[in-house]
């Protein structure tokens, strides 16, 4: 009989600790992902806001940008989710879609040059575009994602692009379990014309967009400076 308790306790105690491991994990997973400071406009189709990063970035911010810049940047953009073998075959096939449309452009860019301006070193500038979904009354289609400008380059990151993510609804029966958005997915991000896309020190995509800036026949001179 000792032994069976004795066997019991300890069973007991190996779950205990697993069960432990398995939420610190879980909790020490989350505390790694870049978490929301300051939101920096808040609308029913646009969100901007900044995020510290959890490791050291270095970035030169505050930046200095006009929306017309911004827009003229975000408009050579374009990406292809990523896929494995062998459906990444086919998907090489089909031509990138464009990132952004011209009325997300002008809904996005202005609140863009107000996160720029006021993130810190360490903050990224995280945006997220909201358009009704198949089901207006339980989800919306969201492009979302960040960016950051170190030194000459400017770092884009895409999470969402046009994904269907469901709306949060209060409910008295289910108030601890909400619909949950589907994780973010990879994608492959272009850039026209493509001499200024190019890769840091560390191999991370960057964009030189003060050379873009130059280049640009509508905006000239980009009067850009980054402290």
């Amino acid at each position: 009989m000792v032994t069976v308790k004795s066997g019991w306790r300890f069973q007991f105690a190996v779950c205990a600790m697993v069960m432990l491991s398995v939420a610190g994990a879980g909790l020490s997973g989350c505390a790694r992902l870049p978490f929301t400071t300051k939101v920096v406009y808040e609308g029913p189709q646009v969100k901007v806001a900044l995020q510290q990063e959890v490791t050291p970035a270095g970035y030169s911010h505050p930046a200095q940008l006009t929306a017309e810049e911004v827009t003229a940047i975000l408009r050579g953009f374009s990406l292809r989710e990523d896929q494995q073998l062998p459906l990444r075959w086919f998907a090489e096939e089909v031509p990138p879609k464009q990132l952004f449309r011209e009325d997300e452009l002008g809904r996005l860019a202005v609140h863009l040059v107000d996160g720029l301006r006021a993130a810190g070193p360490e903050e990224r500038v995280h945006f997220a575009l909201f358009a009704p979904g198949m089901n207006p009354a339980d989800s919306r289609s969201v492009t979302a994602g960040w960016l950051a400008i170190r030194e000459a380059n400017l770092y884009l990151g895409i999470e969402y692009f046009h994904t269907e993510i469901p709306i949060r609804h209060i409910d008295n029966y289910y108030q601890n379990n909400p619909l949950l958005p589907p994780q973010s997915k990879t994608y492959l991000l272009f850039f026209e014309p493509g001499r200024f896309w190019v890769m840091d020190q560390a191999g991370t995509r960057g964009l030189e967009y003060r050379q873009f800036l130059k280049n640009v026949p509508t905006i000239g001179s980009p009067g850009t400076s980054t402290q």
